[in-house]
């Protein structure tokens, strides 16, 4: 932040001996050195892991189950969320259903705070109530920060409250690297995170909460005569996609997290800062592929990204490219559909680090009991 210089008799010019009110030019070159010496110094004194980093992508792909890690570029990058701060929202808003504090047909006041948060939003009207169920399907699909900013005050009784009750949370999950700063991941400076720990937060979201996890795969929300889309495109074309979230700011870039489940594997997949939806898109599919066929899943034929998608990201996704690079230095076999989207993109060099491909689990008896034991009415959407 820039520093105020008051003025000083120094900093004036004179005249016939007497100060005046206009600088002197020497002086007033000085002034603004100064000026600029401090507004440097701040930019420089504000850490690095702020700065982002929009086009070089992050990335990481895990096993759900056992935490294996199947992929990984610039993990540990810190970033802005964006929308995927949501999903923190609803881990929280997921607990305290849990724990009895709230109810899925709660009223949920909004507050002038909450009805005035920037789009994506509801268009909730101040003074006016929805459901916390319908505050979730708003997040899941909508991406409403309206409604994330009306849970978060429900659930914390402020949302800066809740804010900080989020980031004590992420950092019991393991989310060393992650501070929240609002419900909805409207823009913060202070507000960051990594791939890795959304992959962690992907993960506890799955395994935490079965009973809930349910409504990242909702297709759609009807709200108040409206018919409102799931955000998420990889819902509508990849094979076994059930959940999570997408996120975008200026700022950030395009953000997703994605889970999958085939013959019994699930992976939990993030990529941030994308240029283009297309890109976004088919660096996830192209990621998840890989990770599936590490796992001994036999490939599946899918459709192609949506056109539309295409159409949005084609020219930066040719001009745009990276290495994908990890420890263990082994090149993966890809799918053709994936070795051609990479290829376009530019990544000549694919390297993965995996672990041995006999590593795939099953479903065990003991997370079949878990998610009968926490499987409540709150399944029926």
């Amino acid at each position: 932040m820039m520093n105020d210089l008051p003025p000083t008799p120094s900093a004036f010019g004179k005249r016939d001996g007497i100060e005046t009110g206009r600088p002197s030019f020497s002086n007033r070159f000085m002034r603004r050195l100064a000026v600029g010496t401090a507004f440097l110094s701040a930019l420089l004194s504000v850490p690095a892991a702020h700065a982002q980093y929009v086009g070089r992508i992050s990335a990481f792909v895990t096993d759900a189950r056992s935490g294996a890690v199947m992929a990984q570029i610039n993990p540990d990058l810190q970033r802005y969320p964006a929308s995927l701060t949501k999903l923190m929202t609803l881990y929280m808003t997921f607990n305290a259903l849990r724990s009895g504090q709230i109810s899925l047909d709660q009223a949920v006041p909004v507050s002038v705070r909450a009805a005035t948060r920037e789009p994506s939003k509801l268009g909730l009207v101040p003074g006016s109530y929805i459901t916390v169920e319908q505050a979730i399907l708003g997040l899941v699909t909508k991406s409403a920060n309206d409604a994330a900013c009306a849970l978060g005050e429900l659930v914390g009784g402020d949302e800066d409250r809740f804010a900080a009750m989020m980031t004590a949370q992420a950092h019991a999950l393991g989310m060393s690297s992650t501070t929240f700063r609002n419900a909805s991941g409207l823009p913060n400076p202070d507000q960051v995170t990594t791939a890795r720990d959304l992959a962690t937060l992907g993960r506890h979201l799955i395994n935490d909460f079965p009973e809930d996890y349910h409504y990242f795969s909702v297709p759609l929300f009807y709200f108040h005569g409206r018919e409102i889309p799931n955000h998420n495109p990889m819902l509508r074309f990849y094979p076994g996609a059930d959940g999570m979230k997408t996120g975008y700011t200026a700022q950030a870039g395009l953000n997703l997290v994605s889970s999958a489940a085939r013959d019994n594997v699930r992976l939990v997949g993030v990529v941030m800062g994308a240029r283009s939806n297309a890109e976004r898109t088919r660096t996830m599919a192209a990621l998840l592929d890989q990770g599936f066929q590490d796992e001994g899943v036999a490939p599946v034929s899918r459709p192609q990204v949506p056109l539309i998608i295409a159409r949005a990201g084609s020219a930066s996704a040719r001009r745009q490219g990276f290495r994908m690079m990890a420890a263990s230095g082994r090149t993966g076999n890809l799918s053709a559909a994936s070795r051609q989207h990479l290829k376009k993109l530019g990544m000549i060099h694919y390297v993965l680090a995996r672990a041995p491909l006999n590593r795939r689990l099953k479903v065990t008896g003991s997370h079949k009991a878990k998610a009968a034991t926490h499987s409540t009415h709150r399944s029926k959407t």
